[in-house]
């Protein structure tokens, strides 16, 4: 197995046979081998202290949670033990963390960006997962062709609109992202958005347009914000990044030109920087991309290529 990205690899099996049985999830919701995952308002639920872990509820210390028809979806399966998804999203905040309180645990509900790059790979990978699934179900309460509210089927996995002349079923998205470095002699293209931390330059990244390759995502990104032209565009690696729905596609690339034209509504900033430079990115004036990000890999990689 190649180097895990963040969020990546999470060991489970998403056992999509079970998903077809539509009173197994229900069913498994009271089993003891069963752990259940809260999510609230996109953030997920960490145990307080020096090393933040997952908090995993079994059923009995959920009931605190589980009134009402709350957003459930089967996540996996993994040595044993089956994964749901439980969203508390309905709660105010101080109700939430008073029926976490109920059921056991010091906890508190944290931005997985936060803790992340803290954890061990499979836990991040879950609750990165979990954040996911539940912010489409979220988004998609409501029929997007007829307006009715819609029904879960399938485990959570697929949202069936409740008006029979609809009977539309939805499924979960995920939103293709490119992201690329682009090197040329020995230097790296990285650009400013006006979003980023103070002083943080990042690879060059965009969303992929209906009917476009990947290839032509990544040479249209880096012209319409760079101007600088583009080839040989090599796959790198991805990764899931639930922030709140894309899947990251990491790219190498050559550029063809270096003269810099920035889209100012889309950077702030953007330079060519040697690997030497890029290493003495004092963390204030300049700093690289965060630790759980593709982007950060992309740089790593690229660095580690003559070490």
């Amino acid at each position: 197995m190649p180097r895990m990205n963040y969020y990546a690899y999470g060991g489970l099996d998403r056992a999509a046979a079970l998903r077809q049985r539509e009173e197994w999830l229900e069913h498994t919701l009271m089993e003891p081998e069963t752990r259940l995952v809260p999510i609230w308002r996109n953030r997920n639920l960490v145990a307080e202290g020096d090393e933040p872990k997952p908090v995993l509820l079994e059923p009995e210390a959920a009931r605190a949670l589980m009134d009402g028809k709350r957003h459930t979806a089967l996540l996996g399966v993994r040595d044993g033990i089956t994964y749901v998804a439980l969203d508390v999203s309905d709660l105010d905040e101080e109700e939430a963390q008073r029926r976490i309180a109920t059921a056991g645990p010091r906890a508190n509900f944290v931005d997985l960006r936060a803790v992340g790059p803290l954890m061990v790979r499979e836990e991040g990978s879950l609750l990165a997962y979990a954040r996911g699934l539940m912010y489409w179900h979220l988004r998609h309460r409501f029929c997007g062709l007829c307006g009715h509210p819609t029904l879960a089927k399938k485990a959570g996995h697929v949202l069936k609109c409740s008006n029979p002349d609809c009977a539309t079923e939805h499924f979960p998205r995920t939103d293709p992202a490119v992201i690329m470095l682009v090197e040329h002699e020995g230097k790296a293209l990285l650009g400013r958005s006006p979003r980023f931390a103070e002083g943080m330059y990042s690879t060059l990244a965009g969303f992929v347009e209906p009917g476009e390759s990947l290839e032509e995502a990544v040479a249209r990104e880096v012209e319409e914000e760079t101007g600088v032209k583009i080839s040989d565009v090599r796959y790198h690696s991805s990764q899931p990044w639930p922030f709140p729905s894309s899947i990251m596609l990491g790219f190498y690339a050559t550029a063809e030109t270096t003269d810099i034209t920035i889209d100012t509504e889309e950077l702030a900033d953007a330079q060519w920087f040697t690997k030497a430079e890029m290493r003495d990115f004092d963390g204030v004036s300049r700093r690289l991309p965060r630790p759980d990000s593709i982007a950060r890999r992309l740089i790593e990689d690229w660095l580690a290529e003559d070490a």
